[in-house]
């Protein structure tokens, strides 16, 4: 038996904001964010609109490539890192409803932008019990809300959209599927990147100032070290692990995070930069969206044939990084 991907796909907000946009707003250059990121716009969500209803148009849209009904759905596994609520109640439960998917387990996961890779494996282990048949994998982020526009460092990074994958529980023995995760964390880089907010620390005083929004807070220097760094092991661990061959791979799907760590990552490992799928130019930093935008945007446009060997690859706020092997 192998899980495989029977349907994937993505939902890109409506509201495109260019790197001169940003410039009317925050002191910032077209040239800076490119030399130093690669990115060149980003989506917003319209007003109104929340992570649960991007995740749920990226839903359906693999429901429909998978050729399934929501119904048939045994459990959705949702991550982001700007869920409807925090805390409760899941935004995967909120969208269970909006699909109508009434047989499903729903719940989140918070491991920043590994958050889709981290899915993949729950879902797939899932799948491997308890008579389950299919799981939905989604990626959701509306990191627009989060954002401290004083900060001109972080503020320029971040984008909105989701993507969904429809895992199937598969007893063709083609070779085809998800053959292998690998999975870590550095939970002492844990303030590196984290949500800034009023501190909850005791039973009936209210430390801070609960009226300010909470805000995403970065060191930029360390993060980057840390996602240099994770790249590679991710790449040795999955090479290690599957044994296959790094030139054996038809393609690498990282997170899209910055277009300099990727490059220097193909250098390393004496590949081709255009091995490595790269879209954050178009849609900059999703979080957990962006591996799995980038999985449907390739499928769209005809770049991902059965049977390829692909990488997928995250890392992120926890820390958190891992990757998974896949045979389309």
């Amino acid at each position: 038996m192998s899980v495989r991907i029977k349907g994937i796909g993505s939902c890109i907000p409506s509201v495109r904001m260019t790197n001169d946009d940003l410039a009317q707003r925050v002191e910032t250059t077209d040239e800076w964010i490119r030399s130093h990121t690669g990115i060149g716009t980003r989506h917003f969500a319209s007003d109104g609109l929340k992570t649960s209803d991007l995740a749920t148009e990226a839903a359906a849209k693999a429901l429909a490539m998978a050729g399934i009904g929501a119904d048939m759905l045994d459990v959705i596994v949702l991550a982001s890192a700007s869920p409807d609520f925090f805390g409760f109640p899941s935004t995967a439960c909120i969208v269970q409803d909006k699909l109508g998917a009434k047989n499903a387990a729903a719940f989140d996961i918070s491991a920043g932008c590994t958050g889709f890779i981290y899915g993949i494996d729950i879902a797939s282990s899932m799948l491997h019990t308890g008579g389950r048949k299919y799981a939905l994998v989604i990626g959701a982020e509306t990191l627009s809300r989060l954002i401290d526009w004083e900060d001109r460092a972080t503020c320029v990074l971040f984008g909105d959209g989701a993507g969904a994958a429809v895992l199937e529980l598969s007893d063709e023995a083609d070779g085809r599927g998800i053959l292998h995760s690998w999975l870590r964390a550095k939970g002492d880089g844990a303030m590196s990147l984290y949500l800034k907010q009023a501190e909850r620390s005791s039973a009936f005083a209210r430390n801070g100032d609960y009226t300010k929004p909470a805000a995403i807070e970065m060191d930029g220097k360390a993060v980057y070290m840390f996602a240099v760094k994770a790249i590679t092991d991710v790449i040795n661990g999955l090479v290690e692990r599957s044994g296959v061959d790094i030139n054996q791979f038809k393609w690498i799907i990282p997170h899209q995070a910055n277009l300099r760590i990727v490059q220097a990552a193909a250098k390393r490992f004496g590949l081709p930069e255009d091995r490595f799928y790269m879209n954050i130019e178009e849609f900059a930093n999703t979080s957990s969206a962006s591996v799995p935008i980038a999985m449907a945007e390739m499928h769209e446009k005809g770049l991902l044939k059965p049977g390829d060997l692909i990488m997928t690859m995250g890392f992120g706020a926890g820390l958190t990084y891992g990757g998974t092997v896949i045979r389309w």
